[in-house]
């Protein structure tokens, strides 16, 4: 066998020329092998390694080994969805909500009748707060509704009933107050007076009213 050595910078040379072609398009038998398993070079980049049986394997740089999966969003479908700025019900009434107002501990929420129906609609009393239900329809627990806000510490005082006709496109209003607690509401099981029909209305700001609370409501009054 013949062993032609080279001589002088001759190796430093070819050693330069090698690391320069690893930095730019791979040098020796890693790079060669590169090249059989994707001649197109469409694989992304990463960490190699081997997977036991000695056969290399190629992870994506920034995987992570299990991806979690989203977590189920809360149902609402033991719920029948409310009236809050949709359509006309069928029995002309639709409800609504104003925002939370909040101090010292205090809450307070505007509700809403409007007579979107073609008939007069006489109004007299109170609404008729049925339950609280939380954010997947369970009724909130222990919390306790009631004419008038004698029992709710520092709501404003209850104007008390007084009979009024609802002509079509008016509205009537009432308030609803209570005080902070942990648990919250997310619809309200609610009927314009005691007897009438119950619609369950979603509420765009939750009531931090539970576990054990009272929600006092005021009497009906014009809107204007």
């Amino acid at each position: 066998m013949i062993v032609i050595r080279p001589r002088g910078g001759w190796v430093r040379q070819v050693v330069a020329a090698c690391v320069v072609m690893t930095v730019t398009s791979g040098c020796g038998l890693s790079a060669e092998l590169d090249r059989e398993r994707d001649p197109a070079r469409t694989a992304v980049p990463g960490a190699v390694g081997t997977d036991g049986s000695g056969a290399l394997r190629i992870e994506p740089p920034g995987l992570p080994s299990s991806v979690p999966s989203p977590s189920a969003s809360p149902s609402a479908s033991r719920v029948v969805p409310g009236q809050q700025g949709g359509g006309c019900p069928a029995s002309g009434l639709r409800f609504g909500t104003g925002p939370v107002d909040a101090a010292m501990g205090l809450r307070g929420m505007t509700l809403t009748l409007t007579n979107c129906g073609k008939r007069p609609y006489r109004v007299d009393g109170y609404p008729d707060v049925v339950a609280v239900l939380g954010p997947e329809g369970a009724r909130v627990s222990g919390v306790r509704a009631v004419a008038g806000t004698d029992q709710v510490p520092m709501a404003p005082p209850d104007p008390g009933p007084k009979a009024f006709v609802l002509r079509p496109g008016e509205r009537a209003r009432a308030g609803l107050y209570w005080r902070m607690a942990a648990e919250e509401g997310s619809y309200l099981r609610v009927a314009p007076r005691t007897g009438q029909a119950v619609v369950t209305l979603p509420l765009p700001d939750p009531l931090d009213i539970g576990p054990r609370n009272t929600l006092g409501a005021t009497a009906w009054v014009p809107a204007g």
